[in-house]
């Protein structure tokens, strides 16, 4: 493997994971906050990430598991590990309670904190939203730095949808954090920790992986990628941008997220 190509995925992956600090920045500066313009972004990053699962990163899983097992066989072991994909990012999703959960949305308006509430408990909040983050980021960065391994344009597109995803999940760490103890420096430390597992679920997927490494093993953890993002674009993205803007402004984004998508993809070839 090429060190050059290494470094790129992992830098990707990196940045992507960083993000998270720019929804703390964005808290913190609530009162200038374009609630709208969230929207149509998730909305597009969940359009970026549909359109990439199912037209390239699981066409790409069901030549290499076909090339392997037969054109017939290779499209159900494709769908398999798809649809097994989706199964692990729910359950991820199940084993993290309510309160806890990033999925779970939350208003991020300062004023949605009421002065009755204990700052112990809003601590809590963030501290557990965090955790739950990176634990959700994980797949994400394998997804992010696998991507870019096999095709450099293909993990941009995956690194800046999987960047603009993880705005409202570093506002959801560092808005309680930041109204518990007051210190912004805290509240953006902790946001970007959570968002560092990217790179952490990365580098442990690639080493595990790396000893058995063929075109069957990359045709499955291909395919389980695109599920696990097209369960996020669904299950996260898309609510979210609803809860912070208007229904057609999420589908807009959805749409305009598609068709660049398509645009770039038709433009490599």
């Amino acid at each position: 493997m090429n060190t050059d190509n290494l470094l790129f995925a992992m830098s990707l992956t990196v940045i992507a994971g960083l993000s998270t600090g720019i929804g703390s920045l964005m808290a913190f500066f609530s009162k200038s906050f374009n609630r709208n313009f969230l929207c149509g972004a998730l909305g597009f990053s969940a359009g970026v990430m549909i359109y990439v699962s199912l037209v390239e990163i699981l066409a790409k899983a069901r030549d290499s598991l076909g090339a392997v097992l037969g054109p017939r066989a290779g499209y159900w072991a494709a769908a398999a590990a798809f649809f097994g994909g989706i199964a692990l990012i729910a359950l991820i999703d199940r084993l993290v309670p309510s309160f806890e959960n990033p999925h779970e949305i939350r208003n991020i308006d300062a004023g949605s904190y009421s002065d009755d509430m204990a700052d112990r408990k809003l601590l809590r909040m963030g501290l557990f939203s965090a955790l739950a983050i990176g634990i959700h980021n994980f797949p994400e960065g394998l997804a992010t730095f696998l991507g870019a391994l096999d095709d450099p344009t293909l993990g941009i597109s995956i690194a800046l949808a999987i960047a603009i995803h993880n705005i409202p999940e570093g506002i959801a760490v560092s808005v309680p954090v930041y109204y518990s103890t007051k210190s912004r420096r805290k509240a953006l430390w902790l946001s970007l920790l959570s968002g560092l597992s990217e790179p952490v679920g990365a580098l442990a997927g690639y080493f595990v992986l790396r000893a058995f490494f063929s075109d069957a093993t990359f045709g499955i953890v291909f395919a389980g990628v695109a599920g696990i993002m097209v369960y996020i674009s669904l299950d996260e993205l898309l609510p979210t941008a609803e809860e912070y803007g208007k229904h057609h402004i999420a589908i807009g984004g959805v749409i305009s997220g598609m068709a660049v998508m398509a645009l770039s993809l038709l433009l490599l070839l």
